[in-house]
């Protein structure tokens, strides 16, 4: 199969689809685990979609509450399937970041009743 009729398959496929291809070809390393930055006075500094302020910790707290990657796409429009592998990748590397900003981020939420980012 060559690249364009393998492209014309893909764009037939839903967005979940889509983002459990791009997440597998993350686990066999054939992308790198980019378009995560960490600014200063971005978001507390957390690491987030590159140029966004979408945390990866809001994320991966978002998957863990139940919402798909699908849901995810659709209420974040602006981002791609490719930036939720990402942030994936990124909280599989550091997961004890990832622990501590959710943390974080609930204790803020208790104390003030809104989240930090």
């Amino acid at each position: 199969m060559i690249r364009p009729e393998i492209e014309h398959q893909l764009l037939t496929l839903s967005l979940c689809d889509k983002a459990k291809i791009v997440q597998s070809l993350i686990k066999t390393g054939r992308m790198g685990g980019t378009g995560i930055t960490k600014t200063p006075g971005v978001c507390g500094g957390e690491a987030c979609i590159t140029g966004t302020r979408i945390a990866v910790w809001l994320l991966v707290e978002a998957q863990q509450l139940g919402i798909s990657e699908a849901q995810l796409l659709q209420d974040y429009p602006h981002i791609r399937a490719a930036d939720l592998v990402n942030a994936w990748a990124y909280a599989d590397a550091y997961p004890e970041e990832i622990t501590a900003a959710i943390a974080a981020n609930n204790e803020v939420a208790n104390a003030n009743g809104t989240p930090v980012c």
